[in-house]
């Protein structure tokens, strides 16, 4: 009995079960991830689940660490500090987009494994950029609220109803700016039309880009 216990628990791995887990929240969302929908798509019992993973919360980390794992891994390839956070931020942007569900875990724990992944990636690349050490805090929690912040509309995104599509709810928005009394909102009144049709990737690579003019400027200033 036991070498068949530790055949089957070897053979169902954390990482088997974690990509089991993946497939779910991606299809699902994360209120369809259960021990019990998990145990059915690995056909084995929640026991040999639970001797890997403790609980829901566990699990949901542990897939969205390996998720930014993977995306750090593909960055590999030497380039300038600054295309490397851009490539780290477009991994995580991208990341976000396929997996929506991550959203809501990585804007509310930034002490998770997958955060600190991001963070040690973004701040040997602001290191590498000269910047004071002094600076390198600011500098660095900066770009990661730019970055993360991403995350918290992905989470916003994700509590849409599933037949939401982009397009529709954004005109909506827009229409209800442009609704707004001129005399209070005049520069939202002038966003709205410029709303529906914007690209979200494009303005976040943009807003990473404003953050790093500025982190040279820093170094700029610091004495030689």
């Amino acid at each position: 009995m036991a070498t068949r216990t530790a055949r089957r628990t070897g053979a169902l791995s954390k990482e088997r079960i974690v990509e089991a887990a993946i497939g779910i929240l991606d299809t699902d969302g994360e209120g369809a991830l259960t021990f019990r929908a998990l145990s059915a798509r690995l056909a084995t019992g929640s026991g040999a689940i639970y001797w890997h993973i403790a609980d829901k919360q566990a699990l949901v980390a542990a897939a969205t660490d390996h998720i930014i794992a993977g995306v750090m891994a593909g960055l590999a390839t030497p380039r300038a500090p600054q295309d490397a956070i851009r490539a780290v931020a477009l991994g995580v942007f991208d990341a976000l987009d396929a997996h929506p569900w991550m959203g809501a875990l990585l804007s509310s724990d930034p002490w998770q494994r997958a955060v600190l992944r991001i963070l040690e990636n973004v701040g040997r690349q602001v290191q590498a950029l000269g910047v004071p050490d002094d600076a390198l805090f600011n500098a660095t929690t900066a770009l990661m609220n730019a970055i993360l912040g991403i995350a918290a509309q992905h989470a916003a995104a994700a509590r849409l109803p599933r037949d939401t599509e982009r397009s529709a709810h954004l005109t909506a928005m827009a229409g209800e700016w442009a609704e707004l009394d001129p005399a209070e909102y005049p520069f939202v009144r002038q966003l709205a039309a410029h709303v529906p049709g914007h690209d979200d990737r494009e303005q976040f690579l943009a807003g990473i880009n404003l953050v790093l003019t500025g982190i040279e400027s820093i170094r700029e200033r610091s004495p030689r």
